[in-house]
This record gives structure tokens, C-alpha cells and sequence, in this order.
């Protein structure tokens, strides 16, 4: 039975966490705290789950520690997002930089990174330990040490510790889903203190990290508290949260990995995704699409697009069965089995012809499309503004009452979420498989109780994450 969800992508058992903070780099979010004793400056650890964004052209900071933007140690993505490097200088003279050859391209699941130092140690390769999902990176293409006994310019009471930007906190904001970020003053810890390998799939998952010794500086952000993001769920000092909001907490996890919008296939729609893709704004001068992470060939799945300024109504929402190629592209001719709804004329599309057949209502800038799928009995179903189109009837079963005939025969064997403009008019569009970007005025939750939708979704549709997905595959 084909599927796709992201690699290193857990669904069920063990320790189960409940939120993420999404961190979207043009708002230039980040958090901060600045210690109020120093504590260890030569030995610690941190450790964050992340889903990248990998949209950000300055690369990213996880996390710095430092007085100015010339004495700095931090841990971060570099400019072409491609690899993670731990570095330190002080007065613009680098004392430590290690940079791996592993890359981070993946924008579908979350890694676990862990960069743990102690710079007592007499051996220099033990200085400072990163690993990434559980394996220790022992490949590096630059692997400077710090010199022994060096104090880093981590939990030192003039220093701020900022998470998802650098010491001065004006450029490489953090981009993508941070959760369970843990930072542990006087003690160098491996990655078991985070996490085990599924005794079932081998896959690296988290632990309960509550129990740890945190030190006199370390902190737990768990963002559990919608109110207050930056709170310690250790009892130390809260971090200060900078343009971050309530609609920031989402629920999107290492053990409950919800779709967002594939930050791969977008060569050809050439649009600029942000919010965790989760929102784009396409290129006006192409004609494409653009896909979810996750795909699916059985159940019946649920999710929402909120466009949220369209060019010219020249709008698709839809499915599809294949990401954009180099030579396949345009909703018409590249995706022959797209299955759409049209915003200009509400008509309906679907294959490589051009013709359209009448469905529903047009739809524009600030309306909100629903996309109920049912590939338990290949029909399609779209609601505008929670009135499902043509009189159509998501739970009417093989009868399939106003429902749009999905084919039998998907090319890559899965269906997509996937939405497109074909104008030439640069549209936005929001896509809301769970965890909106956008404020929900009523919340909404699938019959598992996942995923938080302006409109309910019908009886037995279920938002596309992990955890449904495992249930409807068991």
C-alpha cells in the first residue's frame, strides 16, 4: 500500500509531546533571557527537536549565548541551510568551529540535534559532542576544537542566551518547529538523555526529559502554555518571547508530525513560503502548483485553504498526484490527474484539459475552502466557508452525493494536497492541515480530536499527521 510521510517520522508509543513553537524568520522572532548568576561556562548541553522551515536565505541560529555581536557561541544552520556548525569567537576571533558534512535538507520531519561540550576534557574531539538523531556526527569538513579549560560564552551572567537568533538578535532568525528545547548548565549529556530508538521501527524518538539536572541556568521549553511560550517548565526564569503569539503553539510534534506545504516542490511555483510552510505567496510570473508533505492513497483526510489574497481569482484548490518536475509543471498539462475547485468561476477542473465544469460558488480573497477526501470511495468534496459545494455530502458513502470522481490510477500512487494559481497574478494562500496560521474563530478539532479547523470536519474525515495516519493504516 503506497504511502509518503517524512523520514524519522514516529506516530505511536512512548512519551508523547503535546507542542511545538513555530518560529517564522520574517517576523524576526526569537526568545532571550539573560542569566542572573553565572553558572558553568565550560560544561553543558542542548538539545532541540526541529522541523526546518529551510526558507530563510541567512541560514538560522538554534541558539547563542554573548555580550555583542562580537563575542558570541552558537549553534546554527548555515546560510544555504545546508549544515549545522557549532561555533565560538570572542572579540571576532574564532576560537571553535565545527561544521558537518551531514546536511539538513529535510523540511518534512523533525531532527533531534544535540551539541554537548566540556572543554576539561583533555582530548580535543571531546570537547564537544553533536549528534543528530541519536548517532554521534564524527565527519566534519572544518573540526576546530576549543583549547582545554576554555570558557564558552554560555551561562555566564552578562551573556543573554537567545533561542532562534544570534547574539545581537538582527539577522538568521529561527525558521521551523522548535520543540522540546532543553539547555543543561555543568553537564555534558549524550543523546540518551533525549531520546531512545522504537524497539519497533528503529526510529529516534523523545524521552520524558523532566527529570534531568537542568544546573543553575538551564532551562526546559516545552510550549505548553499559549499564554506564555518562553515558560521554563523547570522553574527557572522564563525566556522573554520576541513577536511571537498565541497562534505560534501548535501541535505539531516529533511524535504527532502534521503536513505542511512541501518546501521541495517549489522550483517551479517559485513562491515564498513562510510560517512554517504553511503560508505562500506565489510568483506571479509562473504558472504551478504546489504540494504537502504528506500523501495518502486510502481514508478520508480533511484540511483547509484560506486565501488569503488572490491576484486574480485565477485560483486552484485541489488534488494532485505528483510533485512538479523539470518538465512537468503546470497544473494543466504536468498533473493530468489534478482534481480541482476553480476560484474565477467556481467551476470545476480536472485532468489536462483546459475545460471546466460547472461545481459551485466562486471564491476570492478571505474565503476559507475545505478539501474532504475520500479515497476509501475516490470522490472529492469542497466546502466554501463551511457549505460544502454542489449539494455535496462527504459522509454519502460510494453514492457520493455531489462529489467530484477522483481517479483510480494516481501516477505516483499517492494523492497530494495541492493548490495552484494560473494567471500569472501572484496569489497568498494559507494551508491548514492542523495547525493554522491563521486565527480560528471557532477551533475545530477531526473526530480523534487532532488538528484545530475553522469548519468541522465531516464525520470520519481526519486531518493529515502521524498519529492518524498510523490509526488508519492499523
Amino acid at each position: 500500500m503506497p504511502l509518503i510521510i517524512p523520514a524519522n517520522t514516529l506516530s505511536t508509543g512512548g512519551f508523547d509531546v503535546a507542542n511545538s513553537c513555530r518560529f517564522n524568520a520574517p517576523d524576526d522572532a526569537y526568545m532571550h533571557k539573560t542569566p542572573g548568576s553565572s553558572g558553568s561556562r565550560r560544561i553543558g548541553t542542548f538539545s532541540i527537536w526541529v522541523k526546518l522551515a529551510l526558507n530563510t536565505p541567512e541560514g538560522q541560529y538554534l541558539f547563542s549565548g554573548s555580550p555583542d555581536a562580537t563575542t558570541t557561541t552558537s549553534l546554527g544552520l548555515s546560510i544555504d541551510g545546508d549544515d549545522l556548525r557549532f561555533n565560538g569567537w570572542t572579540s571576532n576571533v574564532e576560537h571553535m568551529l565545527l561544521v558537518t558534512d551531514r546536511k539538513f535538507r529535510d523540511a518534512s520531519a523533525f531532527y533531534n540535534i544535540v551539541v554537548a561540550w566540556d572543554t576539561t576534557q583533555g582530548t580535543a574531539s571531546n570537547r564537544v559532542k553533536i549528534y543528530v538523531n541519536g548517532v554521534q556526527e564524527t565527519s566534519f569538513s572544518t573540526e576546530t576544537y576549543p583549547d582545554e579549560n576554555r570558557d564558552l560564552n554560555i551561562n555566564n551572567a552578562s551573556n543573554k542566551t537567545l533561542i532562534g537568533a544570534r547574539s545581537s538578535a538582527n539577522y538568521a532568525f529561527g525558521d521551523g518547529y522548535y520543540s522540546e528545547v532543553v539547555m543543561i548548565d555543568g553537564t555534558q549529556l549524550d543523546a540518551t538523555s533525549f531520546g531512545e530508538f522504537d524497539e519497533d521501527s528503529g526510529i529516534w524518538k523523545p524521552i520524558d526529559v523532566s527529570g534531568l539536572t537542568f544546573g543553575t541556568n538551564g532551562f526546559y521549553l516545552d510550549f505548553e502554555d499559549s499564554s506564555n511560550l518562553g515558560n521554563d517548565a523547570n522553574g527557572g526564569t522564563d525566556l522573554t518571547e520576541v513577536n511571537l503569539a498565541a497562534i505560534d503553539q501548535t501541535t505539531d510534534t516529533p511524535t504527532n508530525n502534521f503536513a505542511t506545504l512541501n518546501a521541495l516542490d517549489n522550483f517551479y511555483f517559485g513562491g515564498t513560503l513562510t510560517e512554517g510552510n504553511v503560508k505562500v505567496l506565489s510568483d506571479a510570473a509562473v504558472e504551478s502548483y504546489i504540494t504537502s508533505t504528506i500523501a495518502v492513497d486510502t481514508g478520508k483526510w480533511y484540511w483547509e485553504i484560506k486565501i488569503t489574497a488572490s491576484g486574480s481569482g485565477r485560483d486552484f484548490v485541489g488534488i494532485g498526484d505528483r510533485v512538479s518536475t523539470a518538465t512537468d509543471f503546470s497544473p494543466y498539462s504536468g498533473n493530468s490527474n489534478m482534481v480541482s475547485y476553480y476560484g474565477y468561476n467556481g467551476d470545476s477542473k480536472a485532468g489536462s484539459t483546459s475545460t471546466n465544469s460547472p461545481y459551485g460558488a466562486t471564491f476570492t480573497t478571505g474565503d476559507i475552502i475545505g478539501v474532504a477526501m475520500d479515497l476509501d470511495n475516490n470522490k472529492l468534496y469542497f466546502s466554501k466557508n463551511g457549505t460544502f459545494q454542489n449539494s455535496g455530502d462527504p459522509t454519502s458513502g460510494a453514492t457520493g452525493t455531489g462529489a467530484l470522481a477522483i481517479p483510480t490510477t494516481p501516477r505516483d500512487g499517492v494523492w497530494y494536497a495541492q493548490f495552484a494559481n494560473i494567471h500569472n497574478t501572484a496569489s497568498t494562500f494559507e494551508a491548514n492541515f492542523g495547525n493554522p496560521s491563521f486565527s480560528i474563530s471557532s477551533g475545530n478539532a477531526d473526530g480523534n480530536s487532532r488538528g484545530n479547523f475553522e469548519y468541522l470536519p465531516p464525520s470520519g474525515y481526519l486531518s493529515l499527521c502521524t498519529k492518524n495516519l498510523s490509526e488508519v493504516l492499523s
